[in-house]
C-alpha cells in the first residue's frame, strides 16, 4: 500500500500514475480534493523553467482521454508585456522554450490586437506560444479523484494525516484522523502543511505559506486562444467567457497546526482588477462577479522540492512552490517512478532535491521579507 498525503493535483496526480500501474494505493486530505491551491489558480500549462516542461507538454493533450473525464484544457498560450522589464523577462522564458525545440513567435501590435482584441496602444511586446495551454483547475483535480478511484485507488477526504510512524528506518503507517494506515511508502504532497510532517523524521522544509487571490469578471465573447498572460497576471478566458485571473504580490501567512487560515478577500484583490485593466485597457467597463483565495507554498528559490528521503528510505517529499496545476500530469508520473524504482527516467530531478537548503539560515523567511504580518 502507497499512501499519498495531499489530495491537490500533484498527489493525486501521483495516486492516478501508480493505481494505474496496478498498484494500491490511497490519498488522505484533510479537507475536500483540490480545495486549497490546486482548484484556484489560474490554470495555466506552460512551465519552460522546469525539468519537466517536454513531459507537461507531451501529456497534456493526452489528459481527457487518460483520465475519462474533461479537463477542459485548450493549447497555446499569448504572453504580453507592457515595459521593457516586463518584455526582457518574457523574451528570456520564450528563449528557454524555443530552445527545447517549441516554436515561439513575437507577434506585432496589429497581430497580437487580432488575437486580443481587448489590448490597447501601450504594449512593449508580445509573444505567442505554440505550445502550453490552459484547463480547468476545478474540473481538473476532480477528473485526477475519479480517476484514481476508477483505477481501484482511494481517496479519503476530511482525513487529516497527523504523523508518519517509523520503524527500523522505514516508514510502515500513516497516523490519521481516521486511524492508522499501514503502508509500504509514503509521498508527502501536503502543500504548506508538509514542513510539519516532515520535522519529526529530522528534516527541515524551508517553505513559507501564502494566500494568494484570484478574481473573475462577467463573461465576454471568447477569443480564439483563452490563454493570455501579462502584467504580473496569469490566468485565462473560461469556456462560459468569464476572465479569470490572479497573480502576487503574496500575502504571507503561518499556518497553526492542520488549520488552514479562511480564504478571504484581500487588498490583493484591487491590485490585481487595476493590473487587468493595464493589461486589457479596453475591458475597463468590465465587473469583476466574483473574487476567491487559496493558500499555496512558496520555497526561497521559487523551485519545487522533488525527493527521495535518505532516511527513512521509502517516504518522498513534493513542495510545488507555486507551479503545481500545469505540471501536474508530469509531476505525478515522476513522482510515482521515484516512489516504484527510486529516480524519474524521462527528466533530469537532481537541481529539486531537498539537500540545495542545507545550510539555509534558520531566519531565512525574515531576510526575504516573507514573514506573516501581526494579526
Amino acid at each position: 500500500m502507497i499512501v499519498v498525503v495531499g489530495g491537490g493535483v500533484t498527489g493525486l496526480s501521483t495516486a492516478f500514475w501508480l493505481a494505474r500501474g496496478g498498484h494500491a494505493v490511497t490519498v488522505v486530505e484533510k479537507g475536500i480534493v483540490g480545495w486549497e491551491a490546486s482548484g484556484r489558480n489560474g490554470g495555466g500549462c506552460s512551465h519552460a523553467y522546469s525539468p519537466l516542461f517536454r513531459e507537461e507538454q507531451r501529456l497534456w493533450p493526452m489528459m481527457d482521454e487518460l483520465l475519462g473525464h474533461p479537463t477542459e484544457w485548450r493549447p497555446n498560450r499569448i504572453r504580453i508585456a507592457l515595459d521593457a522589464g516586463q518584455l526582457e523577462r518574457l523574451a528570456a522564458g520564450s528563449r528557454i522554450a524555443a530552445d527545447q525545440g517549441f516554436r515561439i513567435e513575437r507577434l506585432d501590435h496589429a497581430q497580437l490586437r487580432e488575437f486580443v482584441p481587448w489590448v490597447g496602444d501601450d504594449v512593449a511586446g508580445a509573444f505567442f506560444w505554440h505550445c502550453g495551454g490552459h484547463a480547468n483547475p476545478q474540473r481538473t483535480s476532480q477528473a485526477y479523484a475519479w480517476a484514481v478511484e476508477r483505477h481501484g485507488g482511494r481517496v479519503m477526504q476530511h482525513t487529516a494525516a497527523r504523523a508518519i510512524c517509523v520503524r527500523g528506518g522505514r516508514a510502515v503507517a500513516v497516523e490519521t484522523s481516521a486511524g492508522e494506515i499501514g503502508c509500504d511508502a509514503v509521498v508527502v504532497a501536503a502543500g504548506p502543511h508538509g514542513a510539519a510532517l516532515m520535522a519529526p523524521l529530522g528534516h527541515r522544509v524551508p517553505i513559507a505559506p501564502a494566500r494568494v487571490e484570484m478574481i473573475v469578471t462577467e463573461p465576454l465573447p471568447a477569443i480564439a486562444h483563452g490563454g493570455v498572460d501579462g502584467n504580473g497576471l496569469y490566468g485565462r478566458q473560461t469556456l462560459r467567457g468569464n476572465l479569470a485571473y490572479g497573480g502576487g504580490p503574496h500575502e504571507w501567512l503561518d499556518i497553526d497546526g492542520e488549520a488552514t487560515p479562511r480564504a478571504v478577500n484581500t487588498p490583493v484583490v484591487a491590485s490585481l482588477a487595476r493590473r487587468l485593466t493595464e493589461l486589457f485597457s479596453r475591458l475597463g467597463h468590465v465587473r469583476v462577479i466574483r473574487s476567491w483565495g487559496g493558500v499555496v507554498e512558496n520555497t526561497p528559490d521559487g523551485r519545487p522540492i522533488l525527493d527521495r528521503l535518505a532516511d527513512p528510505s521509502n517516504v518522498i517529499f513534493a513542495s510545488m512552490s507555486s507551479v503545481g496545476f500545469g505540471l501536474s500530469p508530469a509531476t505525478g508520473r515522476a513522482l510515482a517512478q521515484i516512489v516504484l524504482q527510486g529516480h524519474c527516467d524521462f527528466a533530469d530531478l537532481s537541481q529539486l532535491r531537498l539537500s540545495r537548503f542545507g545550510n539555509l539560515p534558520l531566519d531565512w523567511r525574515a531576510r526575504m521579507g516573507w514573514e506573516a504580518l501581526p494579526a
